[in-house]
């Protein structure tokens, strides 16, 4: 199948999860998250989810209790293509970006560098064996850990969020593609040490 068609699959197998389980999911992956994180130095990066994502409001919340300094991305106003981060807290206020994702609003004093994050929890609709990561196709991430994987943030933690019937065997990918170490599940927190292979 072509990335587009995985894509396709993909998010028809997240939308048919019944909102019980959609729920459980969210609280089983707040644990994870909490003491992933906690095993990193640096603001924990999250995303505010969107549609079929899996709810990641029990995980923000996780990471505020557990006292970790938090950062949600934001789309950059004069980068195409680029993402910020900025602080998140109890009381920031949010708005909806042109894709109908909610942000915080763009304050100069909230954006947190990249070298300062520890752990990136970042949204996905597929992975595979290899840990690779199929977006939703716009390259934000990829982007963003450009630099990661050319080795210059080794402070830098990337790791999925999902639900476990995201999972395939192996993805068609690219070269610009960027393959991350991790992946927390409701029910597993999955490790990759194999080189990304190329289909």
């Amino acid at each position: 199948m072509t990335r587009d068609e995985w894509r396709s699959k993909l998010k028809a197998r997240r939308a048919a999860i019944s909102e019980p389980m959609q729920r459980q999911a969210s609280h089983d992956v707040a644990a994870r998250v909490a003491e992933r994180a906690q095993q990193s130095s640096g603001y924990a990066a999250i995303f505010l989810s969107f549609a079929n994502e899996l709810n990641t409001t029990p995980a923000i919340e996780a990471l505020w209790q557990a006292n970790m300094a938090t950062v949600v991305p934001v789309l950059h106003p004069f980068s195409p293509g680029h993402l910020l981060f900025l602080k998140l807290t109890p009381d920031t206020r949010l708005t909806k970006n042109r894709y109908g994702i909610e942000e915080p609003q763009l304050r100069v004093d909230n954006v947190v560098p990249l070298s300062k994050i520890g752990c990136m929890f970042m949204p996905l609709v597929g992975f595979d064996a290899y840990g690779n990561r199929l977006g939703m196709g716009g390259g934000y991430y990829d982007r963003t850990l450009a630099a990661w994987r050319a080795g210059q943030l080794p402070q830098l933690q990337p790791i999925g969020i999902a639900y476990d019937e995201q999972y395939v065997e192996q993805l068609p990918i690219q070269a610009w593609d960027v393959a991350i170490p991790e992946v927390i599940t409701p029910t597993r927190h999955w490790s990759f040490k194999h080189e990304p292979k190329f289909s």
